[in-house]
């Protein structure tokens, strides 16, 4: 148990500190990665429901 909670909070710490060191420009990326995903489950979404 406490080795865990122990992980959790260093791994927390980390993200915050790398979070804080990307540039706006892996911030970029990241969003277009993230609005590409949603547009390709909403296609298939939207093909699966047309089965129906």
């Amino acid at each position: 148990m406490r080795w865990s909670l122990i992980y959790v909070l260093t791994r927390r710490a980390l993200e915050l500190v790398t979070f804080r060191i990307r540039g706006e420009a892996a911030k970029d990326v990241e969003l277009l990665v993230l609005r590409h995903e949603v547009a390709v489950l909403r296609l298939k979404g939207a093909g699966s429901r047309s089965g129906l």
